[in-house]
């Protein structure tokens, strides 16, 4: 039997026109432009329907609801189809990859993000590749897990990070293996590739409002300035670290807004500004200190990763103590410890 997917199109390049202010998306141009290339109608590629957001977005917009509009058109649609692509511009595809994989609970098919670097209508566009092998390994159901394929290498979702700003490889999954790789045929890491669950039901749960925050540490940082925003409307802090977690001590001016953070409730989560290798608290003096101020690991989790991941564990209501717990456990995929 034929498999049949879902292309959910959400907006960004693969999809835009040129316009006089530069290019922009168009309702209702894309699935004619798709549908008029010949590849898509060969035996081997798997039957779709097209499901068009309204309005489409540029990535740089894409925010909490609509995750939550993503979510809940895969969920309404799970049953009806063997995999889905979602089709989204490349700022933030990253981001929206890690949200789904921690929204998507007991995930049995493929969920394929991709777009593109050049808009589908220039002659150059990478969007047909992109395109046409994500429809293939949606169809496929080799994978079992949100991920994301662009130039030739599908990434798990939540390890996945932007690369490049004007390349056609675009992602990297700095501290995990590429899940397959497309050549003359579409090669899978098996070894690499999370199992089906086996008795936890599809279930998606939907991301509630959650004040995050991301703060990255650079050489001469004026910790005093950001005091405020440590207030207990604050309910999690991304800290992106020097190297394995180090912070600069400058008279331990951090360590008592860390502390008033934790105290307020929010949970720090530490992570490295290097895109490889792993926090490592405690290796270092400047490091320990972080975790007598109560923050927690995010080991070698992408910021993209943490930022979903603290949102995910907020919105399903654990307290606390549960939430610092599970942000150092590998629930998706998403880190190695």
């Amino acid at each position: 039997m034929k498999k049949k997917i879902c292309i959910l199109y959400t907006g960004g390049t693969i999809g835009m026109v040129p316009t006089e202010n530069g290019y922009a998306p168009k309702q209702g141009y894309f699935r004619d432009a798709i549908a008029k290339i010949p590849d898509i109608h060969e035996p081997g590629m798997p039957d779709w329907d097209f499901v068009e957001f309204d309005p489409l977005l540029d990535s740089s917009n894409i925010a909490l609801d609509q995750w939550n509009m993503i979510g809940r058109a895969i969920r309404d649609h799970y049953s009806e189809y063997d995999g889905f692509v979602v089709l989204h511009g490349t700022d933030t595809m990253a981001y929206t990859a890690s949200a789904l994989s921690f929204m998507l609970e007991g995930l049995r098919k493929p969920v394929v993000l991709t777009g593109s670097q050049i808009p589908l209508c220039q002659l150059r566009s990478d969007g047909r590749d992109n395109l046409i092998t994500s429809m293939l390994i949606a169809g496929e159901g080799r994978v079992c897990e949100v991920c994301l394929y662009f130039g030739g290498k599908l990434l798990r979702g939540n390890r996945a990070t932007k690369a490049s700003a004007d390349g056609l490889i675009a992602f990297a999954s700095p501290n995990y293996h590429v899940l397959a790789e497309a050549g003359i045929d579409i090669n899978y890491h098996e070894a690499s590739l999370l199992q089906p669950p086996k008795y936890v039901p599809f279930r998606l749960t939907e991301f509630h409002q959650t004040s995050i925050g991301v703060l990255k540490i650079f050489p001469g940082i004026q910790f005093n300035l950001f005091e405020s925003i440590m207030t207990e409307g604050l309910n999690g802090i991304v800290l992106e670290t020097f190297g394995a977690g180090n912070i600069p001590s400058y008279d331990n001016d951090l360590l008592p807004i860390i502390k008033k953070a934790f105290d307020h409730g929010a949970i720090v989560c530490v992570c490295s500004q290097c895109q490889n290798g792993t926090v490592k608290l405690g290796t270092y003096e400047t490091s320990n200190a972080l975790t007598r101020a109560g923050a927690v690991s995010g080991y070698n989790m992408t910021t993209e990763a943490a930022v979903a991941k603290l949102y995910y564990l907020f919105s399903l209501g654990f307290d606390r103590d549960e939430i610092k717990k599970l942000m150092e456990e590998d629930l998706r995929g998403e880190l190695t410890k």
